[in-house]
């Protein structure tokens, strides 16, 4: 048996990963991936001579020279305009780390369909063979007239931060890095679902977040904006606080805007007493630790493939779980966040996508079960058909309030 093939069983094996991969086998992941999972379709007809001469020479000459003149026509005589590039460096790929660029494919092939699916936006993915900050953002700025927005995916933190944020002043188009505010949308529309439920001031709650990476550090930015002033932030060394010489630039700066109650220690000491336990590291969190937290807690064991407490031993003490994964309740997938969010971006041609479109995207993903709230379902299904829509007119509506569009 081969390395890739023992790497393929051990993530289909029920004690590691989603109970429903079990049933499927290696040869059946292999073949869904034969050949890749996208393909170019036709939008002009190609059967006579006659098309052939508009599509292509002579007649294509003429859209060209429009183009030439009047660099607007590329908006509505090319597909750039509603082109998403997929764009990654395969540092930071799902659970698997730093696989490099041609590993990550598949990924990204997966995004641009699920982009294609949930939007019918069109997209494609972009891997670059280089890990340099310079050479992706100069790279993508020769490539702006290829495409029309940007979604950041993979990237390695704090690397992520420092990219995204160039290519934003870079490029006149829509740009996010998913694995930052896609997962920070889909949670904060989780946590208002839960604490509709409870009837709870959400503001009020004590939020634990564990994990000061790239979804860490963005959900705990997008939970400040919308009212939680309590939050502790744990990474591998412990509590993100103001008096450790530890810290990157980017948990330091985290530092000075979290952990009010001036907590030290580790998860114990975090947790103790905590409404929110959310989770967004690769590690694993004590039954224990769950079990000290407040009465009617919240938790959100978002690591995948494994969660950082298993969802049966989290319910035992906690009032409402969810995690990252499909066979479990409450599942907060970031699909419900970035096809409607690109899409509205671009239905109202925006030229960047805001903190205020992102906190639109995840009051119109709450939205959507609002009147259907219950411990199972405090979130959609990243399956329900009514979800992108409303993330888009949302975020389209919020682009044109706010001048960006």
């Amino acid at each position: 048996m081969s390395p890739v093939t023992e790497a393929v069983n051990a993530t289909a094996t029920p004690s590691t990963n989603a109970a429903n991969l079990a049933d499927i086998t290696t040869e059946e992941i292999y073949a869904g991936h034969l050949g890749g999972k996208l393909s170019v379709e036709l939008t002009a007809p190609l059967e006579t001579q006659r098309d052939l001469s508009i599509a292509y020479t002579p007649g294509v000459a003429k859209v060209c020279l429009g183009i030439a003149e009047d660099e607007s026509l590329a908006k509505t005589y090319t597909w750039a305009e509603r082109l998403v590039v997929v764009v990654s460096d395969g540092t930071a790929v799902l659970g698997l780390g730093d696989i490099g660029a041609r590993a990550s494919l598949p990924v990204m092939e997966g995004k641009a369909a699920l982009f294609k699916k949930f939007a019918g936006l069109d997209s494609i993915p972009l891997v670059l063979d280089t890990k340099d900050p310079d050479a992706i953002v100069e790279t993508l700025i020769r490539l702006r007239p290829s495409f029309g927005a940007v979604n950041l995916e993979d990237i390695s933190a704090p690397r992520c931060f420092e990219i995204e944020k160039r290519v934003i002043e870079a490029l006149d188009c829509p740009v996010m890095h998913d694995d930052q505010h896609g997962t920070a949308i889909v949670v904060l529309a989780a946590l208002k679902g839960a604490a509709a439920l409870q009837q709870r001031d959400m503001s009020a709650m004590k939020v634990v977040v564990s994990g000061a990476g790239a979804a860490g550090v963005a959900c705990t930015n997008i939970l400040l904006a919308a009212g939680v002033s309590d939050i502790i932030v744990l990474d591998s060394k412990g509590v993100v606080s103001q008096d450790r010489t530890d810290l990157n630039d980017v948990k330091a700066e985290l530092a000075q805007r979290t952990n009010p109650r001036h907590i030290t220690g580790g998860p114990a000491e975090a947790l103790a007493g905590a409404d929110v336990f959310l989770g967004l590291s690769a590690g694993t969190v004590a039954e224990e630790l769950i079990a000290a937290m407040a009465p009617e807690s919240i938790v959100f064991a978002m690591s995948n493939p494994n969660p950082e407490i298993h969802p049966e031993v989290a319910a035992k003490y906690a009032a409402i779980v969810a995690t990252g994964r499909s066979d479990f309740p409450n599942q907060i997938n970031n699909v419900l966040a970035f096809p409607g969010v690109f899409k509205g971006a671009l239905d109202a041609g925006a030229r960047r996508i805001t903190e205020g479109m992102k906190v639109a995207a995840a009051d119109a993903i709450f939205g959507v079960v609002a009147d259907e709230l219950s411990a199972d379902k405090i979130i959609p299904s990243p399956l329900d058909p009514r979800v992108a829509p409303a993330v888009a007119e949302a975020v389209a509506a919020t682009a044109r309030a706010e001048g960006v569009a």
